[in-house]
């Protein structure tokens, strides 16, 4: 059955927005990987990825709690029955936008990666 993925990534901007940590964790499965670049940045022993809803959590925390102002504009979405393709618009007060493209790996209805590029 082929099943487009949209609502997936509408919850995903509604519940990043909101800064609603536990609903964005409800969206990914346990064990789901996250690759960054920002991740490589910040905390460079990951590589640049974390894994499970543990490690996401904190990951989400620390952003939310350093960047209050965190917002993110949708520019396009793409969706098939196994990912999403997204590009929004990165926006903290004070610093410049930022363009990303990310890429969600969905599996039974959860998402078990998510790719995230930017310049």
């Amino acid at each position: 059955m082929s099943h487009r993925h949209e609502h997936i990534a509408h919850a995903w901007f509604a519940a990043f927005n909101a800064h609603d940590l536990e609903a964005l964790l409800t969206l990914y499965a346990e064990d789901a990987e996250h690759f960054s670049p920002k991740l490589l940045v910040r905390r460079p022993e990951t590589g640049g990825r974390v894994k499970g809803k543990e490690e996401l959590r904190a990951w989400w925390r620390d952003a939310f709690d350093r960047l209050p102002t965190l917002h993110y504009v949708v520019t396009s979405l793409t969706a098939n029955d196994q990912r999403v393709f997204m590009e929004y618009i990165r926006q903290v007060a004070g610093e410049q936008d930022l363009r990303v493209g990310e890429v969600l790996e969905i599996t039974g209805g959860l998402i078990v990666a998510s790719r995230v590029y930017h310049g």
